[in-house]
């Protein structure tokens, strides 16, 4: 399974919360690559819904990795 932002940014709409099924269906309406359905398959189902891409890539990026700070005072 190998995920990328461009990969995850198909499920950012997704009705989360989600389970494996529904974000497969989900994935297949809007026409996601078929990486984004592959990577989908992979993921262990549980049975319970997924919250967020994060429960499915637990190395998904923040908004916090790209946030910059200048920390010199002018």
């Amino acid at each position: 399974m190998y995920w990328s932002l461009e990969l995850a940014s198909y499920l950012s709409d997704a009705p989360w919360p989600a389970t494996k099924e529904e974000l497969i269906d989900y994935a297949n309406r809007i026409g996601a690559p078929i990486e984004v359905i592959e990577n989908l398959e992979e993921i262990e189902d549980n049975g319970e819904p997924y919250e967020s891409i994060e429960e499915i890539w637990p190395d998904a990026p923040t908004d916090d990795d790209f946030y910059y700070r200048d920390d010199e005072e002018n």
